[in-house]
């Protein structure tokens, strides 16, 4: 007997507050050696989490759609909970005991991830498709919230910083069922350790992140890391979305949609032209919501659906890359309209 089918039955996203522009920024705007870089040109607008909103309450909108469309029932029965916060809001703890709780779930495993960063939703896949072929459960919901805009880069002594206009706030969750509705046909993760120590926090004057003191923390970028980055970046995604095309048998012309995370303008671009897809078949939200990490791939891939970018039996590629490269991550889905 062959495996049983394992299919993304639903998506459903939510977006913090009003959008802000990027004339907010432009105000604390201060000099800067990497303000032209392409790394940093501004989206028109990105939303920022609440002061006093946490993952969990991030959570709990994103999963309101599936609620609407599937059941409070079919959420508070889900067998896996698999979590990604891009920061988490108590140290030590992962968010998915909260959102459990706050779903009225009481899953029999419940994961936190965080070394998925901007391709999190295709580790998610990837675990859930995994637990569930082995016996786990049914049902698994992946919820991810990127939380980090609007506490760490909309900090006073961040905000000014060129890197502090891209990202922006959003959750989204996913429903993974154990049925052929809209099957995973195939996922590729690849894991690159030697680039994790490329990414950094840094504090200046110079402090551990946990240690009092002044200063306000930021990503650690410089000229030579964003030219490393943006190689790695450029090679990572085309790589491990062919990788998946290719076990399918598959060509890039068939890819109905593409579907990534999206730091800035210029990876979209190339991202595209390396598979030769139009930009009518890679849907993106940069100008509208900015760097989303985590939050990316969900959050378009619902925008896509309700926007009929995607239709019954075409296949979407979801593919992303994490932090400074140390991770990367592609799947291929045939899609068969919202399930129930």
């Amino acid at each position: 007997m062959g495996q049983p089918a394992i299919s993304l039955t639903d998506v459903s996203s939510y977006l913090p507050g009003e959008p802000i522009t990027a004339q907010y920024y432009a105000q604390f705007a201060e000099s800067d050696e990497l303000r032209d870089n392409v790394m940093f040109r501004a989206p028109v607008f990105r939303h920022h989490v609440g002061a006093d909103e946490s993952a969990a309450d991030m959570i709990e909108q994103a999963a309101q759609g599936l609620i609407d469309r599937h059941s409070r029932d079919v959420i508070e029965s889900v067998d896996v909970l698999i979590t990604h916060t891009q920061l988490p809001d108590i140290p030590f703890c992962g968010a998915g005991g909260a959102i459990a709780h706050r779903l009225g779930m009481r899953p029999s495993s419940v994961l936190d991830l965080h070394n998925g960063g901007c391709a999190a939703f295709v580790l998610g896949l990837n675990v859930a498709r995994q637990l569930l072929t082995a016996g786990a459960g049914r049902t698994a919901l992946i919820a991810i919230a990127q939380n980090a805009a609007g506490q760490v880069f909309d900090q006073a002594g961040v905000r000014g910083k060129s890197q502090a206009s891209v990202p922006g706030d959003g959750a989204a969750v996913g429903l993974v069922t154990l049925t052929d509705h809209s099957p995973i046909l195939d996922v590729e993760c690849r894991t690159y350790g030697q680039y994790a120590g490329d990414m950094t926090y840094t504090i200046d004057p110079p402090r551990k992140w946990w240690q009092p003191g002044p200063g306000s923390g930021y990503i650690g970028f410089t000229e030579d890391k964003i030219t490393k980055v943006m190689a790695r970046g450029n090679r990572q995604v085309p790589e491990v979305a062919l990788a998946v095309c290719h076990r399918l048998g598959l060509s890039p012309a068939d890819i109905a949609l593409l579907v990534t995370n999206q730091p800035n303008r210029v990876f979209l671009r190339n991202w595209r032209e390396a598979l030769e897809l139009p930009e009518s078949r890679h849907f993106d939200t940069f100008d509208a919501c900015g760097n989303l990490f985590g939050a990316g791939i969900p959050i378009n891939l619902d925008r896509a659906i309700t926007a009929q970018r995607l239709h019954p039996g075409e296949v979407v590629v979801m593919a992303g890359f994490a932090h400074a490269g140390d991770f990367a991550g592609a799947a291929a889905i045939r899609w068969g309209g919202r399930g129930t």
